[in-house]
């Protein structure tokens, strides 16, 4: 299987300066800046009737339908939706494949405030105790309004489980927005659940945070997100902290109706937490709460990196939003704060990959670091390191602010990729050594991979991954 990719660009040549006695490279030339021309145009909103935001039929029909992993392992599902007329009924009614055996499980149902929006009914409910790589399916709703859909838990976790995951970052509701999640949907590679970076729908870009507008964006990701989970990071545009209208609770809209299970990883907060699924160990972090050293986030971070076991999951991911290096005019630097708090603990626990969003455009890293500099010694450029993780910014859902084209010049070092286009991208784990990275660039109708590489584990086979080293 390993021979059948091939990377979507020729290498450069590259020169590297060793720094003897260490595995450690001064980067002296930058990798590619995409020639490709995409559309320059601001990206327009559907419109309202859109079929995409259609409402489902029938009285009080179960609508803006998602799930989400409900345990550490992938044995328990989060099943959330929303009923407009009244409560009705919080119970899920499921059963596998290969049984006739109906089981169900209640949940709870809220509501909230959000200036002069009342939310819709929002019910959570929480599948415990199922089984493995098994298929089941799922069914909401009361008398003759009923819907049904269907779910597929994961592998047990393990070192050489493959496992399938889709990335996407700042999706938003634009035309662009439906074209990166129909190409999604029509990948050959299927991915198994959704990583996902960071600013959902865009309902502050609206007069007074228009929160029907999570509606419609959460009638817009239904047809995936009712079928597989999505992983959920936090945005800046999620925070909804509008002190202006008398809003000032942050997130308050996300953290009604998007459940995640942080008290499992003994997170304080649902901003940060994590999850084993397949081969993998997942780090959510929160860029937009507080981080430093005596923080609650800060604690947690150190003490889930001590209890991460590679060979139970070899590949260590984590997400967040700010990405820490990111060469595009567009939120330059804005990561720099968490990166000088962080980067060590990444570096030391040897994380493969960290997916951020934000950027309104495509970049991918070299394994770079930048953790020795003390204030005094004047050592403050990046250098390549092999124990680093490669940063890959993915912030080009299709969102309505449009794509972020002006990157600084000429290409830093640490960036081997770069292009404003949208799109999303999918991360094919193999075995505990060996993964397939690519971004897919969204065409007219179908995507194209304009970037990848295989990706080699930095706790099991910590070769030299670059695609800009011959």
């Amino acid at each position: 299987m390993l021979g059948m990719r091939f990377y979507g660009h020729f290498p450069l040549a590259f020169l590297w300066i060793l720094i003897a006695g260490s595995e450690t490279f001064l980067l002296s030339k930058g990798g590619i800046t995409s020639t490709f021309i995409r559309n320059e145009e601001k990206s327009l909103d559907m419109p309202l009737e859109s079929d995409v935001f259609r409402v489902s039929s029938g009285y009080n029909a179960p609508q803006q339908v998602h799930i989400t992993q409900g345990d550490r392992t992938g044995k328990a599902v989060i099943v959330s939706w929303v009923t407009e007329d009244e409560p009705g009924s919080s119970t899920v009614v499921y059963w596998s494949e290969d049984s006739s055996n109906k089981l169900e499980a209640r949940g709870k149902v809220s509501t909230y405030k959000y200036y002069n929006y009342t939310s819709g009914y929002i019910h959570h409910c929480t599948i415990h105790n199922l089984e493995f790589n098994t298929k089941y399916y799922y069914k909401l709703g009361i008398g003759n309004t009923t819907r049904t859909f269907w779910f597929i838990v994961p592998p047990k976790v393990g070192p050489n489980v493959p496992y399938t995951f889709g990335i996407i970052g700042d999706l938003g509701q634009t035309y662009d927005s439906n074209r990166t999640l129909g190409n999604y949907e029509m990948n050959p590679v299927k991915g198994q659940s959704v990583l996902f970076l960071g600013d959902l729908s865009y309902a502050d870009e609206y007069p007074f945070h228009d929160n029907l507008r999570w509606d419609t964006w959460g009638r817009f990701i239904e047809r995936s997100a009712a079928y597989q989970p999505w992983i959920w990071t936090t945005g800046n545009h999620d925070l909804d902290y509008a002190p202006e209208i008398g809003e000032t609770k942050p997130f308050k809209p996300f953290l009604n109706r998007y459940h995640v299970p942080f008290k499992s990883s003994k997170s304080t907060k649902p901003l940060w937490y994590s999850i084993k699924r397949a081969s993998a160990y997942i780090i959510i972090l929160s860029s937009y709460s507080a981080y430093g050293r005596s923080t609650p986030q800060y604690k947690w971070l150190r003490k889930e990196l001590r209890k991460v076991n590679r060979s139970e999951t070899p590949w260590l991911i984590v997400l967040m939003h700010a990405p820490w290096y990111n060469s595009n005019i567009a939120h330059y630097m804005e990561g720099e704060t968490m990166r000088v708090v962080f980067e060590p603990f990444f570096v030391q626990s040897k994380v493969d990959i960290v997916f951020a969003g934000h950027v309104h455009a495509y970049e991918r890293s070299e394994r770079v670091s930048n953790i020795v500099y003390n204030i005094v010694n004047g050592k403050c450029t990046p250098v390549y390191d092999q124990s680093a993780p490669v940063y890959i910014t993915i912030g080009d859902g299709g969102n309505v602010q449009g794509l972020a084209d002006n990157f600084t010049e000429p290409q830093p070092a640490y960036s081997a990729f770069r292009e404003a286009s949208f799109g999303h991208a999918t991360l094919e784990i193999m075995n505990q050594t060996h993964a397939f990275y690519a971004w897919h660039r969204n065409g007219d109708i179908y995507s194209f991979q304009a970037d990848s590489l295989w990706l080699y584990n930095r706790y099991w086979y910590p070769m030299n991954d670059s695609t800009t080293i011959n």
